[in-house]
């Protein structure tokens, strides 16, 4: 039996299909879009659609941005001859809010996982031997989580880049097994960055 109408129902069932929200928090969200003012509403809707609209991949690092380079792969002062590479951006955001990593980076937009069907085809990895292929990058640090999935990952870059002579470094402990690097603190996140070692 439904216990609302169907336009709430169909909200809390939207609501519901984005991460991390459960029906219990859809249905907390779906009454309180329902009783804000209607120009906040229209105001978020719009604004949603503006960065789904505006919103691509950097033409050099694969993060997201609304420009077709992003602000850290523009900026002359980072040293574009250190590379970390990444999963997914919202792990970039959490090594830029360190204040302490000068390089680049590389978001890969994934992590290999058989049991789920990505291979290396599916995330952005020839774009990163791409970016090799002049004698500009010194380093490659290999950022991804410490997930079965991210320590694959990890050994598959490491043996694609060993013959180039690239140095190929990994972050360091400090990172726990099974841990998400969005939701690691500063400070764990600055050691294992400190920390790394070569692989």
């Amino acid at each position: 039996m439904e216990m609302y109408s169907g336009p709430i129902n169909k909200l809390i069932e939207e609501l519901s299909t984005l991460p991390g929200i459960g029906e219990k928090s859809a249905g907390r969200l779906a009454f309180h879009l329902i009783n804000m003012p209607r120009a906040k509403v229209e105001r978020l809707a719009t604004t949603i659609m503006e960065a789904k609209d505006k919103v691509t991949y950097c033409s050099e690092c694969y993060t997201l941005t609304d420009a077709s380079v992003c602000p850290v792969c523009s900026n002359a002062k980072r040293d574009h001859s250190v590379i970390m590479v990444v999963e997914n951006s919202r792990d970039l955001a959490a090594y830029e809010k360190t204040g302490k990593y000068e390089g680049v980076y590389h978001v890969l937009h994934g992590a290999i996982s058989p049991m789920l069907g990505i291979g290396p085809g599916d995330i952005k990895l020839k774009e990163l031997i791409s970016r090799l292929q002049d004698d500009v990058v010194k380093e490659v640090i290999i950022a991804t989580n410490s997930s079965l999935e991210g320590e694959t990952t990890a050994m598959y870059i490491s043996k694609l880049i060993k013959p180039t002579g690239v140095k190929v470094t990994r972050i360091a402990s400090g990172v726990p097994v099974g841990g998400d690097l969005e939701c690691i603190d500063e400070v764990t996140l600055l050691r294992a960055l400190e920390g790394r070692v070569e692989i």
